[in-house]
Formats: structure tokens, C-alpha cells, sequence
């Protein structure tokens, strides 16, 4: 997605040890004034005492230019057009992006809505020293995954502008928290008007390319596969990069009890699924406040989340599981996914289907196979599926979001990026 002064030109740049990890800032977000650093998109003063380095990475950092969410809009036949983002499209409660390009490579990117109001959240951020992707699988409502998707990747930006551009372990993790602290905090200022923002949540997967390293950081049961390509036969391996935090996974079970010795109720298998306290399947996650701390775990938030017993501790953690990965040439693709794809469909499916088949259309493909599924298992069509609205929906399938990255190594081995950079979320509602 451009901005009106974005070149839609895919010259190659090449890299700068002196630039400053410049993804670019949306339009339609708060300015935010800073003294002595710099953001893409942000105002920025530099005092007669800043070094020569810290004011050329504040010049710097103003050459990419802010882009608006709203710089795109759906012409008349509801598909619009983009030299850099790609082509978006709807199809009933399906929305996608068939293929743009991102720094390195080309991406495909799409999400179908089941809820009566889009719980899913998804983005990507690509700039001059890196990409950053997000999925966001809300649940209790929108609210958190809308707020995550407004505020982790300012947080990453501001964080890793700090340290130089550079990004580690700790970057992501101050990431996670000061948005959950964000969050924490906003549900404690409208706790009188609308409490019932405590009792929703998100799951949040991150992955981060920076140089030629792969950071994935996760909370709840989101899903990064990585296809590999095997040998010279053309095939490709599945490998998961992301680890999950279910309640229906016996290491997760155990990480629960023996955090909560005393507690014999901290998990409980309600009708064949287990659930955390009984109520909630994951166990990690940004918001669910009411499950983190105690003032929250009261009236006026609906009984069916506030608990019998006095909260000593919290019950959730939002603290992400990271992983990094050295990129190597036969290293293919990363399927990012919400849960909503990986119920219906196995790692190496979701593989098979994107090696397989054109880039174009790779995102889409891979939610169409799910709902297949999801129909097979109902006895029932795809086409009779298709015509359940939302909400009914919600019985036969999750809001499922899907972004596929392809890896263009040449760019990643030479340190080069494709430009102008690019700033994407999924639509809002369907």
C-alpha cells in the first residue's frame, strides 16, 4: 500500500548501517512528539546536544513516509488496485489480498469472517530494515485484537528504534508487554461504562524478519508453519516454528498445575475439551484481564467470567514464547495462521496446497480448503455453506486469517529490500 509520495517503483536499496529500523507508521494513528528519536511518520525534535549519529538516524528515519490505513478504497466492483500491495477482493465473508510484494518476497494474505462481528485481526509491516507480521485471533469481542493491531507493531517500532534498528528477543518481549500493560490500562479507565471489555482477549503471533533471522513470538494457539524445501525432487517439508498455549496440550496441562499446586480446578475437561479454570482453552494471551487480576474478577463483569474463589496470582500469562530462526535457501515459504485454519487443516495440508500452486491466491486457497472441510465434516456442500451468514457461521467454522510469505533469498542474502514500503491490515468487518 502506498502513500501519495511513495515511489511505486521495485528499485532495490541497498542497506545502511546507520539507518534506523524504519517500518512505516500509519497515517491514521496519534502523532507522538520525540525528543532525541526517531520513528517513521513521527515528528521529531533532535537537541543541540544529540550526537551527529542520533540526528542523521532522526533524518533518516523521516525520509519513509507515514501511510494511511485509508489510502486504499474499494472501487465500484468492490476490488481495488495496487502496484506494491496487490489486488483486494471480497467474496461473500471472505476478504483478500491474492498477491502484493513485501520486502522480500511476494506475500497473499486473506481472511473469512464467522462471528457476527470480525474477532480476527491481521497486518503486515515491511520497511527498509525488516517485516513485521501479525495475527490476531480475538475472542469475548473485538476489542483487544482491534487494540493489539493498533498498538503492538507502535510499541516494536519505538522499541527497536531505541536500540539503533537493531532487533532481539527483548525488543518483542517489551513489545507484548507494553501492549498488555496498554491494555490493562484502558480496561481500568472504562471499567464503569464498559466492563465487559475485561472478559475479551486475543491470541498474538508475531513473526519478524530482520537481516536473515526469523523471530517468532507467540501467545495462545496461533499457528507459523515453515515450508522447506527437501532435496531436488521439488518436495517441501512442514515445520512448525510456533509453540501453543492450549489447555488441550499435556505440556500446557502441566505447566498450569505445577504453577498452581494448589489449585485443583486450574484446568477442567468440560465436554471433551479442556479449558483453563473451566472458561477459556488458552492459556497465554494479551488481555482476559479478568483472569490476571483480581480488581477485575468482580461486578458489574458478567458471572460466567468472574470466578468462586479470591485470585492470589494471575491464571494467564501474556508472556510470549520466542523462537529465532537462521533463514536458509531452502527455506520456501511461512504460512501464518489463526486456529480456525489448523482445526480443519493438518501443517503438512497447508504446505502441500501453497507449494503446489501459483503464489497468487495462496492465502485464499488455503481458507477455501479449510472450509471445505469444515463442510465435509457437517455433511453438507461448500456452496450450501457459503450461503450461512455470519454468526450462524460461527457454528461450522472460527473468523480464520491467513498470511502467506514467500522468500525471496537473492534479497535477503544481499541485504536488499523491496520498495516503496508497505503497510497492510485486513479489513475490519465484512
Amino acid at each position: 500500500m502506498s502513500s501519495e509520495n511513495s515511489p511505486r517503483s521495485t528499485k532495490l536499496k541497498k542497506l545502511s548501517v546507520f539507518t534506523v529500523l524504519s517500518f512505516p507508521h500509519s497515517d491514521s494513528e496519534d502523532r507522538r512528539q520525540v525528543d532525541g528519536s526517531g520513528v517513521g511518520g513521527v515528528r521529531v525534535r533532535v537537541s543541540e546536544r544529540c550526537g551527529m549519529l542520533q540526528a542523521l538516524m532522526n533524518l533518516l528515519s523521516l525520509c519513509w513516509k507515514p501511510f494511511g490505513r485509508d489510502a486504499d478504497r474499494f472501487d465500484s466492483i468492490g476490488v481495488i488496485g495496487s502496484s506494491f500491495g496487490g489486488r483486494e477482493g471480497k467474496d461473500g465473508l471472505l476478504w483478500f489480498r491474492d498477491v502484493g510484494k513485501y520486502g522480500s518476497g511476494d506475500f497473499s494474505m486473506a481472511v473469512v469472517q464467522a462471528n457476527q462481528v470480525l474477532e480476527d485481526q491481521s497486518q503486515i509491516e515491511s520497511g527498509p530494515l525488516g517485516t513485521f507480521v501479525g495475527i490476531y485471533d480475538g475472542h469475548g469481542g473485538p476489542d483487544t485484537s482491534r487494540y493489539v493491531c493498533d498498538h503492538l507493531f507502535r510499541h516494536f517500532q519505538a522499541i527497536s528504534t531505541e536500540s539503533r534498528g537493531v532487533v532481539t528477543t527483548e525488543t518483542i518481549e517489551r513489545a507484548f508487554r507494553q501492549t498488555e500493560e496498554g491494555y490493562t490500562a484502558l480496561v481500568s479507565d472504562l471499567w464503569n461504562t464498559r466492563p465487559q471489555i475485561a472478559g475479551a482477549g486475543t491470541c498474538c503471533l508475531v513473526g519478524v524478519i530482520f537481516q536473515q533471522t526469523l523471530f517468532v513470538a507467540n501467545v495462545g494457539d496461533s499457528r507459523v508453519v515453515l515450508g522447506k524445501k527437501v532435496g531436488n525432487t521439488g518436495g517441501v517439508a512442514a515445520i512448525q516454528l510456533s509453540a501453543e498455549h492450549n489447555a488441550n496440550l499435556e505440556a500446557v496441562r502441566q505447566e498450569l498445575r505445577e504453577l498452581h499446586p494448589n489449585d485443583p480446578q486450574i484446568v477442567v475437561l468440560k465436554h471433551g475439551v479442556w479449558r483453563v479454570k473451566g472458561i477459556i482453552q488458552v492459556s497465554r494471551s494479551i488481555g482476559d484481564v479478568y483472569m490476571k487480576h483480581a480488581q477485575f474478577n468482580r461486578e458489574p463483569l458478567n458471572a460466567k467470567f468472574r470466578l468462586p474463589e479470591p485470585m492470589n496470582m494471575p491464571i494467564l500469562s501474556a508472556n510470549p514464547t520466542i523462537i529465532s530462526h537462521a533463514l536458509q535457501p531452502n527455506d520456501s515459504f511461512l504460512i501464518f495462521a489463526s486456529d480456525g485454519l489448523w482445526e480443519h487443516l493438518s501443517n503438512e495440508k497447508a504446505v502441500d496446497i501453497v507449494n503446489s500452486n501459483p503464489h497468487a491466491g495462496s492465502a485464499k486457497k488455503l481458507i477455501k480448503a479449510a472450509l471445505h472441510e469444515a463442510a465435509r465434516k457437517r455433511e453438507m456442500r461448500y456452496s450450501d455453506l457459503r450461503k450461512i451468514d455470519k454468526k450462524v457461521r460461527r457454528h461450522f467454522h472460527d473468523d480464520i486469517s491467513v498470511i502467506v510469505l514467500f522468500l525471496n533469498h537473492d534479497l535477503i542474502s544481499r541485504g536488499t529490500v523491496l520498495e516503496p514500503a508497505l503497510s497492510l491490515r485486513s479489513a475490519l468487518d465484512h
